[in-house]
């Protein structure tokens, strides 16, 4: 209960050790113009220990995002430019047979690193999709029957691009789930468009060379101050109730969602609701999560974890729509 936990001296631990987020988003700004759901989006994933999937037509900054915010963090980052013509070898790696040794060695793919860029990551066959479900699921990587622990942090960050069908493969359903957030990535307002033309003309939109701010060990803190964050009983409930809503849409005076929904959040969902929610709250200097918390990050965690019925499609019925229906009906504490 909220008597047994000194909220006030949690605020003022998160208030003294959340300086760094301040630092971050400074930094994303000198390079990336506008996009301030998008860089809120990364710190939740970075805060969350949840990867992100990114979608949105080109030019709009995504991996450049992507890369200035591993670039303002001490850390490994590996790039993956997907291709169908991509092995499993190429992402986790391969056995390299040594004539001089008479041995196999293994050589670590680019999934090697703190920060993974998967750019395009539908481009690539289910073969190669394969490969990094256990990487992102278990942080371990199997190359012949050696077993490696991935580093720590270990966050992949990925980007789609909705508009082209040529050359590209639906992402399966258990690897889209494991993704902790998906992020639509929407053009930049008239006034941000002016500052990018302004910027690119200066030629310093992302000339600029980016020094690290911020190492791993301050990364490690936060995640473990994160998860002290407090969720009152009536903020769980009000969790699980809007994933339930979207398995059992007639519980809660939604019925006419029932045809349209072929299939609902996973528990996996309420997990990272519940832990989007604590991050936000983190990045905002609050030890406690309040129910705007919740809504703020419920349709980037729920948009890829509901599955639509053919009759959804005929009748232009979205995730959107129905995660937007779902907020307006079930209850705020």
């Amino acid at each position: 209960m909220v008597e047994n936990i000194d909220i006030r001296a949690l605020n003022a631990r998160i208030e003294a050790q959340s300086g760094f987020i301040t630092l971050l988003k400074d930094g994303m700004s000198r390079v990336i113009v506008g996009q301030s759901h998008l860089t809120e989006a990364l710190l939740i994933g970075l805060l969350s220990d949840g990867h992100i999937l990114l979608e949105g037509v080109p030019g709009l900054a995504k991996t450049l995002a992507i890369r200035t915010l591993s670039s303002l963090i001490d850390a490994t980052f590996g790039r993956i430019q997907f291709t169908p013509d991509l092995l499993p070898a190429d992402v986790v790696g391969t056995l390299i047979y040594s004539r001089k040794e008479d041995a196999f060695s293994v050589r670590r793919g680019p999934v090697f690193a703190n920060f993974v860029l998967a750019d395009e990551i539908n481009r690539a066959p289910a073969k190669v999709q394969s490969a990094l479900l256990q990487a992102m699921q278990e942080r371990l990587v199997t190359i012949g029957d050696e077993t490696m622990t991935l580093p720590n942090p270990f966050l992949v960050m990925a980007t789609q691009n909705p508009i082209e069908q040529e050359g590209t493969y639906t992402l399966p359903e258990a690897q889209v789930d494991r993704f902790m957030l998906k992020v639509v990535v929407d053009y930049p307002t008239l006034d941000e468009e002016k500052r990018i033309v302004r910027a690119s003309m200066r030629g310093n939109l992302a000339d600029e060379k980016i020094q690290p701010i911020v190492d791993l060990e301050t990364i490690r803190k936060a995640r473990q101050l994160v998860k002290e964050v407090y969720i009152d009983e009536r903020i769980e409930q009000y969790v699980a109730d809007l994933v339930f809503a979207t398995r059992y849409p007639e519980n809660y005076k939604l019925e006419h969602l029932r045809p349209y929904i072929a299939y609902g959040g996973s528990p996996r969902a309420t997990i990272s609701l519940a832990l989007a929610a604590r991050s936000l709250a983190f990045i905002r200097q609050r030890g406690y999560v309040v129910p705007d918390d919740v809504r703020s990050v419920a349709y980037d965690v729920l948009r890829h974890r509901i599955g639509l019925t053919y009759e959804a499609e005929a009748a232009d019925i979205t995730t959107e729509k129905i995660i937007g229906e779902i907020l307006a009906k079930v209850e705020v504490p």
